[in-house]
């Protein structure tokens, strides 16, 4: 039973946007305390029902993803709805080399050619003995050949001309879960990348 009250259940908001996972037992917790509603899909398409209504349905149910109590035994639900939260969680997209080739999209931002990523320097617009900082705001892609034809200067300096202005990128809402196991069926309607990579505006 202990195993059961840890699997994973897709946690979804009042807009129905995917936005963490939790354990079987917090379910359970929200579910009761009215917070949240399970979300079931078993007729073909996607109803909410209250604990009350999850647990009646739960009787005739022949599964074995079942937590037993004393008195009743109630179905593992997969994906449950949030009652009171309708936020995305805000998150800053990290500061690493990897997610400024994604910014720029491996693009050199002098000549605007792209290149594979072994062939990319990070660049310091206003280098850094001339008080540039390592940040968003001042590292850009940048090829070799423009690199080295920059040098320790500023692009007007180098007659070079940025593409566009870096900055800080906007985090999008993809939901980055790692699992043990693959998830169930019923989550893959909320996890569709494609559907969820759209930027959040503030």
């Amino acid at each position: 039973m202990e195993e059961t009250l840890s699997q994973n259940v897709l946690v979804l908001n009042r807009l129905w946007q995917a936005v963490n996972i939790c354990s079987v037992k917090r379910a359970f917790m929200l579910l009761y305390q009215g917070h949240a509603h399970v979300v079931d899909a078993s007729s073909g398409s996607f109803q909410t029902m209250t604990f009350d209504q999850w647990h009646d349905v739960s009787r005739n149910y022949q599964g074995d993803d079942v937590v037993h109590t004393i008195s009743f035994k109630i179905r593992v639900p997969k994906v449950i709805l949030l009652m009171f939260f309708e936020r995305m969680p805000k998150k800053e997209v990290k500061f690493t080399r990897h997610n400024i080739f994604e910014r720029d999209n491996n693009t050199c931002q002098y000549c605007g050619h792209k290149f594979d990523r072994k062939d990319l320097n990070l660049d310091h617009v206003v280098p850094r003995d001339r008080g540039g900082e390592t940040s968003w705001e001042n590292i850009v892609c940048s090829c070799i050949k423009c690199n080295s034809n920059k040098g320790n200067r500023t692009p007007s300096e180098a007659g070079l001309k940025l593409l566009k202005k870096p900055k800080r990128p906007k985090w999008r809402p993809l939901l980055q879960i790692h699992f043990s196991r693959p998830a169930d069926e019923s989550w893959k309607h909320f996890l569709d990348l494609a559907y969820w990579n759209v930027e959040l505006t503030e």
